[in-house]
């Protein structure tokens, strides 16, 4: 055991997969478990509790020139791709006939009704009524670095100015293929869950609001936000191998700034990229070590042997040409990890804080302003100034917990597969508050504290988080708008309306009246599918409301082991959900709080209905109204309209070959950078492929090592300011693990000389280099 565990540390560390500095504490963490559980695996079964199948699809969208989703900056569009978006699915059945559900997590900033919509006809065509509203669950990560335009709500368009297809199609086929891949997986197997703490991934970015709420309710918790990740490992009954893992852990998707422009995961994807990775990786060790630093005449040799790798020009090549070169190639069996969000609306990864960039001190602790500028005020990921280094730090600290949850998990589950869906119009709930009092919830409307932005990402000048009154310019730029209606001036008090979103239909509806809830089992799990970002005190209640009312109505079906997980983000997008108290401060999650000052507490009204339906096994729920599909009604973005090279050159020739040190080769964490003319990458989205590829020369053969779905390499799309032509720009952080040798930087890509003309594609490969 002792030389296979020094094989797979070795092993471990000979790709740039799982960071280097966590290397030691990742070998801790296998160390600790070997040692403290026996060889025989407590997980290996020879049926298993359920049929258990995974899945997951690249949904990479446009990585040129759209807008993209979260940040609502104009300024914000796609630039290139520092890693892959992808859906990940996973499915659980009792049996081929019994109830099942279907989860599907994505790499985006959150679920689109639309998207549902459209997935679910597709799904209604392939395996009728199979998989349907009640039991699929498609939730979002919270990146606010994926393509945007893809909602079918105006207010959600504005910045991408339009819907973009593009975007809208990438996601949509990807779900139903993940969801196709995972199906076909099905087989026997068993479920294990395991919970524990991630240190420093999160703090309370509204802590001022999240100390209105009563303080024998603060007491009980040792935290003003929610550290606790929960991980289902999904184990192949037959075979033992573990197939998949799914964990649900509370933190915003703003590692990346609203400066960047790379499409990318964020930190949860860059969490998921690692574990999959870490999971590959171990599972195929070959005991390979790194190689050691080459003496001078080796050295000397592969920069002779680099200088004769001249630059290939550019070269025809067919639409799947770069699915070869993939790394990781998708062929129905990949292991799959995803990092699932919870009650993430207060909760950012920006961890060191908020400080004004002026002066360097504090933000001001109400407002998150400096001198009444909110513009002024950003926090601080771990790895500040660097947005990259934060993100990779935020998603080692998930993946690190993921990996010892994962390693460590014994606790089989076993029960009932169950759920209950409804569609609600929550523009006019009643809802019961104690004392007999009645309430009601009210159109959408938003605040001028959401125009102010977060310490993520700063809004609108001129406005502060905590804002309760508008200046009379913006009040007339409103009423030119649509100036709300004096119920909803009084439904929604103490929010000034900025925004009556909910009463605005021109050109088609503004913010979702119709919003879906949800509920899943698997066994004592229950899984509330939620349509927005509840903040952590939001989320504890719902979670308590439950489990109070399932454990009361069960008969001891349920008790007080039964876990309750909140997937945030998940089947629609209706922003965020305060409590009552803090709604009172109206700062940005407040704000946001589209439906008033009681929208949480219909939100737990109605989900203990569909847990007490769900504990008395009542099935005969009313489905409440449907929500209307609005594709045809949309204001669309146009596509590219054609691209050629510069005269005498072809797509893919070096516009600027990689620039030597003057050692002539590059040492672990240099980067060296090759740029060619290219097209516009919204031509093909080269789904399952790869823009970028670094090729490492092994023997007579160039080898991919390295793809754009890897975190130490960069695709830049732009635009040559001074002759006007595309350019493609392949930057590679070589990795402090990476191996001596020679490699070379390649681009591939699609073209159409015009808007109607059929696609070409195209490749081309750098100048060879040497690293030492």
């Amino acid at each position: 055991m002792l030389i296979n565990l020094v094989n797979l540390l070795s092993n471990m560390k000979t790709r740039s997969k799982i960071p280097q500095q966590n290397s030691t504490l990742l070998s801790l963490i296998i160390v600790s478990v070997l040692v403290s559980f026996p060889v025989t695996r407590s997980d290996d079964g020879s049926n298993g509790e359920y049929l258990i199948g995974v899945g997951s699809f690249d949904m990479t969208g446009p990585a040129a020139g759209v807008n993209m989703m979260g940040y609502a900056s104009m300024d914000q569009n796609t630039a290139g791709v520092h890693f892959r978006l992808r859906a990940r699915t996973f499915i659980v059945a009792e049996s081929s006939q019994g109830p099942r559900f279907a989860f599907v997590n994505l790499d985006a900033g959150m679920a689109s009704q639309l998207v549902n919509i459209k997935v679910l006809d597709k799904l209604k065509s392939r395996f009728g009524n199979l998989y349907t509203e009640d039991n699929v669950a498609i939730s979002g990560i919270h990146t606010h670095a994926g393509p945007g335009g893809y909602l079918q709500y105006l207010v959600y368009t504005v910045t991408s100015l339009g819907f973009v297809q593009q975007s809208f199609d990438a996601i949509v086929n990807a779900i139903v293929q993940s969801i196709v891949l995972a199906h076909h997986n099905l087989k026997p197997g068993s479920i294990f869950i395991n919970q524990g703490d991630v240190v420093n991934a999160g703090i309370n970015r509204s802590p001022s609001a999240y100390l209105l709420n009563p303080a024998e309710e603060r007491a009980r918790y040792p935290k003003d936000v929610d550290t606790l990740m929960t991980l289902l490992k999904f184990v192949d009954g037959g075979s033992g191998k573990s197939i998949g893992a799914f964990s649900w852990f509370a933190t915003h998707g703003t590692s990346m700034s609203k400066d960047n422009k790379l499409i990318s995961g964020d930190n949860k994807g860059a969490a998921a990229r690692f574990f999959e990775d870490w999971f590959t990786t171990t599972n195929t060790s070959t005991g390979a070590t790194i190689s050691s630093p080459p003496d001078s005449s080796v050295a000397a040799a592969l920069i002779k042997k680099a200088e004769n790798i001249k630059a290939t020009g550019g070269k025809p090549c067919g639409k799947t040409t770069s699915r070869k070169f993939k790394v990781r190639k998708n062929d129905g069996s990949l292991f799959v990890g995803a990092f699932c969000q919870s009650n993430v609306g207060d909760v950012t990864p920006n961890v060191l804080g908020a400080f004004c960039t002026d002066s360097g001190k504090p933000c001001d602790f109400t407002h998150s302003s400096c001198h009444g500028n909110n513009q002024l005020c950003l926090g601080r990921g771990p790895g500040y100034p660097d947005e990259i280094q934060s993100t990779k730090i935020i998603g080692e600290r998930q993946f690190l917990r993921a990996a010892d949850l994962f390693t460590s998990a014994t606790e089989q589950l076993t029960g009932k597969i169950d759920f209950r869906h409804v569609y609600l119009d929550f523009t006019n709930i009643e809802v019961d508050l104690e004392g007999n009092k009645k309430v009601k919830t009210c159109p959408a409307g938003l605040g001028p504290g959401f125009a102010a932005g977060t310490t993520d990402g700063p809004g609108v000048f001129g406005f502060q988080q905590g804002d309760q009154k508008i200046n009379s310019t913006w009040r007339r730029l409103r009423d030119s708008l649509k100036k709300p209606s004096q119920y909803q001036v009084n439904c929604q008090q103490p929010k000034a309306v900025l925004l009556s979103t909910g009463e605005m239909f021109v050109p088609y509806a503004w913010a979702p009246a119709i919003v879906p809830i949800q509920m899943l089992r698997l066994g004592k799990l229950i899984i509330l599918s939620v349509p927005g970002e509840f903040t952590t005190m939001a989320g504890r209640r719902l979670r308590e409301a439950v489990k109070e009312t399932l454990i009361s109505n069960s008969n001891g079906e349920f008790d007080e082991d039964t876990r309750i997980v909140i997937a945030g983000l998940t089947n629609t997008y209706s922003q965020y959900i305060a409590t009552f108290e803090e709604y009172a401060q109206q700062r940005y999650e407040a704000a946001s709080t589209l439906y008033g000052p009681h929208t949480l507490s219909a939100y737990i009204q109605e989900f203990n209905k569909l847990a007490k339906a769900m504990a008395k096994g009542d099935k005969d729920l009313p489905k409440g109204p449907l929500p209307p599909d609005l594709s045809s009604v949309q204001i669309r973005v146009g596509d590219p309209t054609g691209d050629s090279p510069p005269p005498g050159t072809k797509f893919g020739d070096i516009k600027e070959d990689v620039s030597l040190p003057k050692s002539g080769s590059f040492q672990k964490g240099d980067r060296p950078t090759a740029t060619f003319w290219s097209a516009n990458p919204r031509y093909d989205l080269l789904t399952e492929g790869t823009y970028a590829v670094v090729e490492m020369l092994q023997g007579k053969h160039w080898v991919p090592v390295y793809d754009d779905d890897d975190f130490s390499l960069f695709f830049k799309w732009n635009v040559d300011t001074s002759s006007l032509y595309g350019t493609a720009t392949i930057e590679w952080e070589i990795p402090t693990d990476t191996n001596s040798g020679v490699y070379r930087l390649r681009h591939f890509g699609s073209a159409k000389e015009t808007k109607d003309s059929p696609n070409t594609y195209f490749t081309g490969a750098s100048s060879g280099f040497a690293v030492s």
